[in-house]
């Protein structure tokens, strides 16, 4: 078992000569419950497909695979993914697939499958256009994220607050938030800090996966998002311009709204109307 306590991660760093490095997000999880936690706010059961980014040291890569799960994770740092390829896939070659790279790139490290978990703690500097790239599908059922809690709330937050946005748009239209876990920092070494939760999200049952074009404008709304909406789009919608504001007013809403007051099933709409190729 990898270590799980801060004197043995301390110890097994010193061991590989590794200082772990801020700019990649890396502190280390060193609480045990908090790995029980992850999985089982996941349901992951013997068989399940469950991607990992980030599986640094091996803490919850060797829970899951413990628990019978197939597990696809990548890593960035090399003298990492070396420690994982000597320690963890000898002991599991059949269910452990362990990929070099950037987790941007390879949002669910190599997996190809359309059923299938997220059990991650993303570091936190790529965790906002890594999550993008996964709701740009295959969607996972289920979603289990560490995550700083300042994210979390991103993610999480309702029309009309100032922490509404694009990223909280394809979530909320993909996924139910269900009840999560608050983590100290005190769980970690070396501890962030910040606080942290685990992000439990389950897959809607008709989950929307925005296109292309209408996500690059929902991105753009929001970096103007002082703007009012009908000169937000105004000549940037085609023929569908009309259509979408006459949505807007039967939703008792007018031109003038700002994007963070505009409902996620109106951006939705929005979505629907350009054509799949946009």
């Amino acid at each position: 078992m990898p270590p799980l306590s801060p004197s043995a991660t301390r110890a097994l760093l010193a061991q590989l000569g590794h200082t772990p490095r801020h700019f990649l997000g890396q502190s280390f999880l060193v609480d045990g419950n908090i790995v029980r936690k992850s999985l089982a706010l996941a349901g992951v059961q013997p068989g399940d497909s469950v991607v990992e980014i980030g599986p640094g040291l091996g803490t919850l890569t060797t829970a899951l695979l413990e628990a019978g799960a197939e597990v696809w994770a990548v890593e960035k740092d090399p003298r990492l993914h070396a420690y994982l390829a000597d320690t963890l896939v000898p002991l599991f070659p059949a269910t452990f697939h362990l990929m070099a790279g950037d987790a941007i790139e390879q949002p669910l490290a190599g997996l190809n499958s359309a059923s299938f978990k997220i059990v991650a703690n993303p570091p936190y500097a790529i965790a906002n256009p890594w999550l993008d790239a996964v709701l740009a599908g295959p969607l996972p059922e289920r979603m289990v994220l560490m995550l700083q809690q300042e994210a979390a709330r991103r993610y999480t937050a309702q029309p009309g607050s100032k922490a509404f946005g694009s990223i909280s748009i394809f979530l909320q239209a993909a996924y139910d938030v269900a009840p999560g876990h608050q983590v100290s920092a005190a769980c970690f070494h070396p501890e962030p800090d910040i606080e942290s939760c685990l992000l439990n999200l389950a897959r809607k049952p008709a989950p929307v996966v925005f296109r292309p074009g209408a996500k690059t404008l929902i991105r753009s709304c929001f970096q103007q998002r002082r703007k009012q909406i009908g000169a937000l789009v105004r000549g940037r919608l085609g023929a569908f311009e009309a259509p979408w504001l006459e949505h807007l007013r039967a939703a008792g809403l007018s031109p003038k709204t700002r994007p963070e007051g505009i409902p996620i099933e109106l951006w939705m709409e929005l979505s629907d109307l350009f054509p799949s190729a946009a």
